[in-house]
């Protein structure tokens, strides 16, 4: 039998649940819709928060063909092969031209993205793509550009009962079993947020008793479910809410909050060794020089943990999460290097001075390459003061030394060695 949650699949804007901004009675999306005007984009939100029923929905409405490809396994002779179906001609008599939805767009490489954008630039096809993934980092920035972008939010509680009403109403089979919601609350909660998960519990509680009437409460659902997993979405948006959470956390100084959010991770069964390669760069870029062993601290942990694996790697990133949180914080070489690559993208290639020119050959030190270069240790304090940047950048500074204990003598030795420009 087909899936419950395939069967409450909705068949027109008004049996759509969920995402008012886009689908409420005054939404322009839904507007453009029932104009039966539709045009490329990607839905971007959780799993089972109408993103496939959002296109599905479209293509019915709209009467246009649609054909479906699912990225994890489709290649680009999948693509090229759906493209040369939707350019039939008949198609376009039809109903203009046909949609091509991809789900899990994101899973594509560029080569597969790239494959599509002839097609979606010359209207070949209305491209409909569904994603967990963020899509300004997953999704080709010219694929971006030809399509509109819509964000698909978690469905609310009154959302999901909704959903629940209505499927022990409109559907065929459960309608004829006399079920009677008492509780949603269980029901909700174990789902997750997701509509899939929660026509699933309908399903297996439908099961569970279609011989008889069912009375749905709390207690029933936890004894059909058991246990509610952590909610966690390596590819969705908990991946990037709870690590964002997780960076901010520890860039804060809150060492509880880190921690907390760090056994999210663990337990949902993010990627420990992803985890410490965020604590590597967050080493340099939100600690810095105000505590150079920070990142020293954050690459033992990454090697340990990768060494001895987990569960006994939790302790060693406990460890250097409490330590990073309550290392002084400076940004100081993030915003150096930045500055620099900005200056860099602004003014090319300016000549490097002479001086500082490689001379391996005869021919390159009679041109002046190397002419006139101060070897610093020759000099007392193994210094000597002569221009290094470009003549074009001389008056540039990237570096300004944080407000910290450790950056204050970096300060007073660099304003010692470069008083105009410290």
């Amino acid at each position: 039998m087909t899936p419950l949650a395939e069967r409450m699949r909705p068949r027109n804007p008004s049996d759509y649940v969920g995402q008012r901004h886009l689908m409420g009675e005054d939404a322009a999306f839904r507007r453009l819709l029932e104009q039966k005007k539709i045009h490329s984009c990607i839905f971007w939100g959780p799993p089972g928060v109408g993103k496939t029923s959002l296109a599905q929905l479209i293509a019915e409405y709209t009467g246009k063909t649609i054909y479906s490809l699912s990225a994890i396994n489709s290649g680009v002779k999948d693509i090229r092969e759906m493209i040369e179906k939707a350019s039939r001609p008949d198609l376009f008599t039809k109903g203009g031209a046909p949609i091509l939805f991809i789900d899990e767009i994101h899973r594509f490489n560029k080569s597969q993205q790239d494959a599509l954008l002839e097609a979606v630039e010359k209207g070949v096809v209305i491209l409909i793509g569904a994603t967990t993934e963020n899509p300004s980092f997953e999704v080709n920035q010219a694929l971006l550009s030809r399509c509109q972008l819509y964000v698909l939010e978690e469905l609310s509680a009154e959302d999901l009962k909704k959903m629940v009403d209505a499927a022990i109403k409109r559907d065929s089979v459960l309608a004829n079993q006399h079920i009677q919601i008492k509780e949603y609350e269980a029901m909700i909660y174990f789902s997750g947020g997701d509509a899939r998960k929660l026509f699933n519990i309908i399903e297996i509680l439908s099961s569970s008793h279609a011989d008889e009437s069912l009375i749905i409460t709390n207690d029933l659902v936890e004894d059909a479910i058991k246990v509610k997993n952590i909610a966690y979405d390596k590819g969705g948006e908990f991946h990037y809410d709870l690590i964002s959470a997780f960076i901010k956390s520890v860039r804060g100084s809150n060492p509880d909050a880190a921690l907390y959010y760090l056994a999210r991770m663990l337990l949902g069964g993010e990627d420990p060794i992803f985890i410490c390669r965020r604590m590597v760069i967050l080493a340099s870029e939100d600690i810095g020089l105000a505590n150079p062993n920070a990142l020293l601290i954050a690459q033992a942990c990454m090697d340990a943990v990768h060494k001895i694996g987990m569960p006994e790697g939790r302790i060693v990133m406990g460890e250097c999460v409490i330590y990073l949180a309550t290392s002084p914080k400076s940004n100081s070489a993030y915003l150096a290097i930045n500055k620099a690559f900005e200056i860099v993208a602004k003014t090319g290639n300016p000549p490097v001075p002479l001086h500082l020119r490689n001379a391996p050959t005869k021919l390159m030190k009679e041109l002046g390459y190397g002419k006139d270069y101060q070897y610093a240790h020759d000099y007392a304090g193994n210094f000597v003061n002569q221009e290094y940047l470009p003549d074009s950048l001389t008056d540039q500074s990237f570096y300004s030394p944080g407000n910290n204990g450790a950056e204050e003598r970096i300060k007073l030795f660099l304003k010692s060695k470069w008083p105009d420009k410290f």
